[in-house]
């Protein structure tokens, strides 16, 4: 009695799993959606199967788990304040344009493509034989001009010393010939006086004669006596005439030496008044040939620097790029023979937004990813603010007042210097044009 209902419930399940495999055969798409709702009333048997506990421990886990990922978002949120990053920067340096100062043909290149140089490195040599015959005529000029200066500049006191004794001279003659005039005015005197004394003699021998002439003829006296009152009357008039024949001779030294004196006066003013014309003049000279002799120093200096343009050296350490110059090229004045890229003097250059500018100021510490150096991380220092956008600064900047109006967040670019570049950088691996990626500690 006891086993028949156990057979009874077997016998109803064949039935039914008989009568299951008769629907699925029947119609297979009606057999799955109710299969599937069968699987379903399982689970949901098995849901209200479990223990409150358990489902209490899960609804813990995901509300932990959700507080978690906001806990997370936030302190995200918060750190992302602290600091403004791009990757819209890239690592820049001067390049160094290597020309042609002088103009001549290549004789020797000391450098290749991609090679590594210092400063001061032979880079290329020019020939020199132009510009050493060139030197030499400069030094030669320069030798004419120091000559002719030092020959002017010997006269300057020569002449000062000329001069002075000129007028000194002139001064003198002058004085001579106011003495002179004063000694002719004597011996004028004296003249008009001896004329005086031979007139008196002249009368008392006339009278002489005419006393002895009755006596002659009355042999009261001698011939002898007679003749020699007639001679000595002779002689004295002869004496009158001499004395006035000097008296004239005596005034015309008087009127010479005055001309003299004239004359005098008039060579001793033009001594004063033309003496320090002559010391300026030489002085002038002598500055003139001074001036030749800076301009030809000055000539000497440029063929100097010319010669030393023939040997074409490194202006600063880096790598040669772009290199067109071979042994036997003619160079002209100005023209490009290679670029020096720099490996030191580097810095870099980021677009920010317009919007990640608020808190940013210069002097604020920058950690720099570099792309190409595998994320190598370097030390920075803001150091400059843009003073305008890069779209103003562009070739054809946007005309905001035609057309349809969109705007767009610019960028503003920020220069960022290397603080620890030497060792940071110690490898020569930081190239300018890498891309970087800058996160400025703006808090």
């Amino acid at each position: 009695m006891a086993d028949q209902p156990e057979q009874n419930q077997d016998g109803q399940q064949t039935a039914e799993i008989s009568g299951t495999v008769q629907i699925k055969q029947k119609d297979g798409g009606q057999g799955g959606e109710k299969k599937a709702d069968d699987g379903k009333k399982q689970d949901d048997n098995n849901n209200e199967a479990e223990p409150p506990a358990k489902k209490s421990r899960r609804r813990f886990i995901i509300i932990a788990v959700v507080v978690l990922l906001v806990l997370i978002a936030g302190l995200f949120y918060w750190h992302s304040t602290f600091s403004e990053d791009t990757d819209d920067a890239q690592v820049d340096g001067d390049l160094y344009q290597i020309s042609s100062r002088i103009a001549g043909q290549v004789i020797k290149v000391y450098v290749e493509d991609n090679q590594r140089v210092e400063v001061g490195a032979p880079i290329a040599d020019i020939d020199p034989r132009d510009y050493q015959v060139a030197l030499e005529q400069a030094q030669a000029r320069l030798a004419s001009a120091q000559a002719a200066y030092i020959q002017a500049d010997v006269s300057v006191p020569i002449t000062s010393i000329n001069t002075r004794t000129s007028t000194s001279t002139t001064g003198s003659d002058v004085l001579s010939a106011q003495a002179a005039i004063a000694q002719s005015q004597k011996q004028e005197q004296a003249a008009a006086a001896r004329v005086d004394q031979a007139k008196a003699n002249a009368i008392k021998s006339r009278l002489d004669v005419e006393r002895y002439t009755p006596l002659v003829q009355k042999d009261v006296i001698s011939k002898q006596q007679f003749d020699a009152a007639v001679a000595a009357d002779a002689g004295n008039t002869a004496a009158v005439l001499d004395s006035e024949a000097m008296v004239l001779a005596q005034q015309a030294a008087v009127s010479q030496a005055v001309e003299k004196l004239a004359q005098a006066r008039s060579t001793a003013a033009q001594s004063q008044k033309n003496g320090p014309q002559q010391v300026r003049a030489q002085q002038a000279q002598a500055n003139s040939q001074l001036a030749q002799v800076k301009q030809a120093q000055a000539q000497v200096d440029q063929a100097l620097l010319n010669l030393s343009y023939a040997h074409i050296t490194a202006p600063s350490s880096g790598v040669i790029s772009k290199k067109n110059v071979v042994v036997g090229a003619n160079l002209s004045v100005g023209q490009d023979l290679l670029t020096i890229v720099p490996l030191t003097n580097l810095w870099v250059t980021a677009n920010f937004k317009e919007t990640q500018l608020d808190k940013m100021n210069v002097g604020q510490n920058v950690t720099l990813k570099v792309d190409a150096l595998g994320g190598r991380k370097f030390s920075g220092k803001v150091t400059q603010v843009g003073g305008a956008t890069g779209s103003r600064l562009s070739l054809f900047p946007p005309e905001n007042a035609t057309g349809n109006y969109v705007k767009v967040v610019q960028r503003i670019p920020v220069r960022i210097d290397f603080t620890n570049l030497q060792q940071e950088n110690g490898d020569y691996k930081l190239r300018p044009g890498f891309s970087v990626t800058p996160e400025v500690a703006v808090k």
